[in-house]
């Protein structure tokens, strides 16, 4: 037998069996959680709180998108500098998550959580005031602080999904959790911009309040299942985490490269259109501005909904969906290098590659998080988001500089890298028939 052959063989091995000993321990208790509350109508009430996690996860950065060219001439900084608080807080974000996803698989899910929400929201009550008192560096101080926040959020709530719910339940739970993620996206540049209209950095000043609904719908609408087997040694988890990337590694790294990729590519468009908007001959300002940034995120949100909704586990349905998502988002990019210059048919374009990542994404979470045991699923679906938050930092920066070459140049580069991430997915991940 070749070894491609043992690859695809134990990658579908992997998502039929490698969590059978999980399962076995898990159902009686996933059983009765669901009969002690209420069956349907208690996990409705679970995936709005679960959905409010990544929800103010975006809202802390895509709210301040519409923002960034007046923060830039309110404290008198470049475009790159203004960069810098979406980057700072996605970079302090993304080098904390992978602790805060083992620190979730020691203790609990909530215990990183709650503490997390609390930072999130106080770091943006001192953000707001560094804008008040035209301190730059106080700002971004305050934004990473709130990275850091961040990182036990939205991660960890991933990995709670896999921990509360199997098979349909899991993949529609976080294809909410991803159409939540897209709402926040199409929600905040409105919200951003209406806040604005009172003065311009109130968005700062709201976000709290959006973290304490959180906080209050975490602590008393999500009861997390009791483990049956208590945490590893640290040595014996490094170890377990060690021989999930010997025998799975080619597909989940590709996963995560795709995965950072479409958020990567998803920023870096919002920074782009938001500058672009703002300048001759387009003139579009305020809540208008808002308005159009929020057409690209729609058709992700109701892509990635839907997507949740269908795939069910279906391994043959979630390779389809990733692949065609991921030529959706190489044929709009590409398209895109030669008509960027008509807004009506740019936006169009966009709105075409965020349906790609709509349907992408839920996939991706899914097989992540479906394809690891309870005591390592932490660490994964960590290293995942952590990948994740890379690629949303390094976005409008990277974004930014390549619009000062050329426009052309920017859609060059996202084509050819969405081309990569197609050749790597459609090779190296090949789920089973039946995702577990």
């Amino acid at each position: 037998m070749s070894a491609g052959t043992k690859s695809r063989r134990k990658l579908s091995v992997t998502f039929s069996s490698d969590i059978s000993s999980e399962q076995s321990s898990d159902n009686a208790q996933a059983k009765n959680n669901s009969d002690s509350k209420g069956g349907r109508k208690s996990k409705i009430w679970e995936y709005i709180a679960l959905s409010t996690v990544p929800l103010v996860l975006v809202l802390g950065n895509s709210m301040l998108v519409p923002i960034l060219p007046t923060l830039q001439s309110e404290l008198g900084i470049s475009k790159f500098r203004s960069s810098l608080v979406i980057s700072l807080f996605s970079v302090s974000a993304a080098i904390i998550i992978p602790i805060a996803g083992y620190l979730s698989d020691r203790f609990t899910r909530k215990s990183v959580m709650i503490p997390s929400l609390i930072l999130y929201g106080g770091a943006g009550i001192l953000a707001g005031f560094a804008a008040v008192w035209d301190s730059f560096g106080l700002l971004i101080g305050a934004r990473a602080l709130q990275g850091i926040g961040a990182a036990g959020t939205a991660p960890i709530a991933m990995a709670l999904v896999g921990d509360m719910y199997k098979d349909g339940q899991e993949s529609q739970a976080l294809g909410l959790i991803e159409a939540s993620n897209g709402t926040g996206k199409v929600v905040s540049p409105i919200l951003g911009s209406l806040l604005a209209l009172i003065v311009w950095y109130a968005a700062f000043f709201a976000f709290p309040a959006f973290c304490l609904l959180s906080l209050l719908a975490v602590l008393f609408l999500i009861k997390e299942p009791k483990r049956s087997e208590p945490p590893q040694a640290l040595k014996a988890y490094l170890k377990s985490i060690k021989r999930i990337f010997a025998t799975d590694g080619r597909w989940l790294l590709s996963s995560f490269f795709a995965g950072s990729l479409a958020l990567f590519i998803l920023f870096g468009i919002l920074f782009f259109l938001s500058n672009l908007l703002e300048e001759p001959p387009y003139t579009i300002e305020g809540v208008r501005k808002g308005f159009v940034l929020a057409i690209p995120l729609l058709g992700m949100v109701l892509t990635a909904y839907l997507t949740g909704t269908l795939i069910r586990k279906n391994g043959v349905l979630m390779r389809w969906l990733m692949n065609i998502g991921l030529a959706l988002m190489v044929v709009s990019l590409a398209l895109a290098i030669w008509f960027n210059s008509n807004l009506y048919v740019f936006i169009g374009l966009l709105t075409i590659s965020s349906i790609g990542t709509g349907l992408l994404l839920p996939c991706l979470n899914t097989m992540i998080t479906g394809a690891v045991e309870k005591a390592e699923r932490g660490m994964i679906t960590s290293l995942y988001s952590s990948l994740r938050f890379f690629g949303v930092a390094f976005g409008p920066p990277l974004f930014g500089w390549l619009m000062g070459i050329s426009h052309q140049l920017v859609f060059i580069t996202v084509s050819s890298l969405s081309l990569i991430a197609l050749g790597l997915v459609f090779f190296m991940v090949k789920p089973g028939k039946k995702v577990q």
